[in-house]
């Protein structure tokens, strides 16, 4: 098992993330280990239900748990405030109490708006983190951002709030399908891109998801360790934090003006991280060759790497203006200096003045 301690000082805030094969199989002894309350509140969706909560269910009722399971809709439309309702009032007819305990099991969505509902219902509920996407388990599920979207844009409303822990079990992503795994695929890219060049080096030498799944626990583990020292370092995202935002201000433009339906969070990341580069290198911020190098790495791994219609570029605009990064008219854009290397760059919406060509100038 590999055990990564993220500690914030600043709050006295301290939670393990734990990797390995078959943790699933022994929720209840690790939940143990951080929790003495009895009521438990497992958030889940449909798809995830079906695969694995059932099991955990049995298992932490085993242990003399009280379990209640409230299982939502798959997809990012159900991250809204509608969905907050039903889950407050779901904990409030479970009786649960702030000596309780909620559990996101599993992808992004279900571990920012259980997280979001965690830090709100009675003013903070202490809860637990188990990803089932590679996503969640290299990105989302790690750093306390959680969340709900908004028509506006994404991630508009949240807060920092951290989990009791994080279980990580690799097998779960055998049940992923193609495409959610590219789409983590995504986030894997993005760190070895802004922090880690010997990343960037393996996952050009893995052609396949099989390949990739032969060295998963060591990309899990590399990745999460790139953001447990950045955001022990920078926790509310003033600083060094943003870098993990590359791709991001324009891949949640993506996703917003699609309504979350045409492109995926990795697929907006994907095509996002290319658009920002290709401009980046033309203002001569960013080391020629570099999107050249991202596009390989991408296309191999099965992510766009541009959008279908190149006239929406434009249509992004507004959804870039609701930036969380857009503080009074200064807009925080990572770039890439190199492979390897990231820096937030402040400018303005004239950044993107070539964005109707995909960012080529």
């Amino acid at each position: 098992m590999s055990v990564l301690t993220v500690k914030l000082p600043s709050h006295e805030v301290s939670y393990e993330l734990k990797i390995e094969k078959g943790l699933l199989n022994r929720v209840s002894n690790e939940v143990s280990k951080v929790f003495t309350g009895a009521k438990i509140a497992i958030v889940t969706d449909e798809t995830v239900y079906d695969l694995y909560a059932k099991s955990i269910i049995k298992d932490l009722k085993a242990a003399d748990y009280e379990v209640q399971c409230i299982v939502l809709p798959p997809g990012e439309q159900t991250k809204t405030f509608d969905t907050l309702p039903n889950l407050y009032s779901a904990f409030a007819e479970f009786g649960l109490t702030r000596s309780d305990l909620i559990i996101a099991l599993g992808g992004g969505v279900i571990g920012d708006i259980s997280g979001f509902s965690a830090s709100s219902y009675l003013r903070g509920i202490s809860y637990i983190q188990i990803p089932t996407t590679l996503l969640a388990q290299v990105d989302s599920s790690v750093g306390g951002k959680v969340g709900v979207d908004l028509p506006e844009g994404k991630n508009l409303v949240g807060a920092f709030y951290h989990p009791l822990l994080v279980l990580i079990d690799p097998l779960v992503l055998e049940t992923l399908t193609d495409s959610a795994f590219a789409d983590g695929m995504a986030e894997v890219i993005k760190y070895s891109c802004i922090k880690d060049l010997n990343l960037f080096h393996r996952l050009m030498e893995l052609s396949s998801r099989k390949e990739v799944m032969q060295h998963i626990d060591w990309i899990i583990e590399t990745c999460c360790t790139i953001k447990q020292v950045i955001v022990q370092a920078d926790e509310k995202d003033l600083g060094e934090r943003m870098v993990l935002n590359f791709g991001h201000t324009l891949g949640h433009a993506i996703e917003a003006y699609y309504q979350y339906e045409k492109y995926t969070h990795g697929q907006g990341v994907a095509i996002g991280m290319v658009a920002i580069s290709r401009i980046a290198e033309s203002k001569q911020l960013t080391t020629v060759g570099t999107t050249d190098r991202l596009i390989t790495v991408l296309k191999q791994h099965r992510l766009p790497i541009e959008l279908e219609d190149f006239e929406d570029y434009p249509k992004l605009l507004p959804y870039i203006k609701k930036d969380k990064k857009n503080i009074a008219g200064s807009l925080s854009v990572i770039v890439l200096t190199d492979i390897g290397r990231a820096t937030v760059h402040q400018t303005s919406l004239s950044f993107f003045d070539s964005l109707d060509t995909g960012g080529t100038a």
